[in-house]
This record gives structure tokens, sequence and C-alpha cells, in this order.
């Protein structure tokens, strides 16, 4: 039956209507808006396309928590909905990062390296946070689970922006932030595309 679930549907249907998945959210919003701001400002003082490709990141994934939020409790098809529109954002998402990585290989500087670091280790501490608390809802609908795909994503992500910053300081160019800000952008585009299709997924199940 169309309305039927399995053992592991139902229960992403009660989790999805959990206070606690609905706090967990708010969190993740608050801190990644904050993030945001703080790699947006330190990117541009650092002239660093991996912080500001990072701070994008933050943006896109508290515009997909407030998403979230708005459908926290309504019907599959709708959570199905909301998930295929934050995986546009994901998707355009990585769409800017590898054309910014393009015009600053063109017109860059070498960025700071030790703004990079210290931005990185404070982002990555508030992803991995934010990770830890959704780690239990890794493995339900599409829209649970775009939410544990961008929080995961990006805690790589911070360690690859301090990465970088260790190859900026070590070789004084600015080609270890361009190539992070393009694996970024990588990163955007695979977790896009696994959302994309599980959305797609449970639209064409329900619809059946």
């Amino acid at each position: 039956m169309a309305d039927g679930c399995s053992r592991g549907a139902c229960a992403s249907e009660t989790d999805n209507a959990n206070p606690r998945w609905r706090r967990i959210l708010w969190i993740a919003l608050i801190v990644n808006a904050a993030m945001f701001v703080v790699e947006m400002v330190a990117g541009a003082a650092a002239d660093s396309r991996a912080l500001q490709a990072d701070a994008l990141d933050f943006l896109g994934d508290a515009a997909n928590y407030a998403v979230s939020l708005a459908v926290v409790g309504a019907a599959l098809a709708w959570r199905a909905r909301a998930a295929l529109l934050k995986s546009l954002f994901m998707l355009g998402f990585a769409a800017w990062v590898f054309g910014s990585a393009i015009l600053a290989f063109v017109n860059g500087t070498t960025p700071d390296a030790m703004t990079m670091g210290a931005i990185g280790a404070l982002a990555l501490s508030a992803n991995v946070s934010v990770t830890v608390l959704l780690y239990r809802y890794r493995t339900g609908d599409a829209n649970m689970r775009s939410v544990w795909i961008c929080s995961r994503n990006d805690a790589i992500g911070n360690v690859a922006v301090m990465l970088a910053a260790l190859g900026v300081f070590g070789t004084g160019s600015a080609w270890p932030d361009l190539i992070v800000a393009t694996i970024m952008a990588g990163l955007a585009l695979t977790g896009g595309a696994q959302v994309l299709r599980q959305a797609l997924g449970e639209l064409k199940v329900k619809a059946a």
C-alpha cells in the first residue's frame, strides 16, 4: 500500500515529529548562521576563497535547517520536496565555488594562513558539535539525511581549510587555498546529488 511504511520508515516518521529533532535543528540553524558571518568576514579579510566557500556553505546549511524546521511533522511527500529544494541549494553552492576558484586563479592573491587556520579550527569545533547531535538521524528520510550530509560535509571541509592554511603557510602560494575550495565544491556536488536521488525516489514511491 502507498500509505504503508516499513518499520524503518515508520521510525523515521516518529523521529521527524520528535521535539528533540526540532531543538537540534534550531541549534544547528543558529550555529550555522553565526559561523556564516564569522567566516565571511574572516575570508574577506584573509582573501581566502576556501574560507569564503565554507562561509557560503554555512549560509546554505542555515537555509536548509530553516526549511527542515518548516516541514517538521509534515507528510513524507512535503519533506521530500523540502529535501529536493535543499539539494538544489547544495548544487548551486558547488557551482558558485567552482566559479570563484577559477576567478581566484586568474586574479587572486596569497591568503593569510594564520587567519585561515584559526577560523577553520573554530568552524570545525562548531560543526563537530552539530554533527554529533545529528548522528542518530543520518539514516532517516531524505530531509533528515540531507541535514546529516550537510553537517558531515562541513566538518570535512573545515579540516580541509586547516590543511590549506598549512599549505599556504608552507609554500607562500594560493594554490592550497584554491585546491581546497574546489574539493569543497566537489563535496557539495556529491552530497547534493545523493539527496536529490533520494528525494526523487521518495516522491516516486509516494505517488505510486
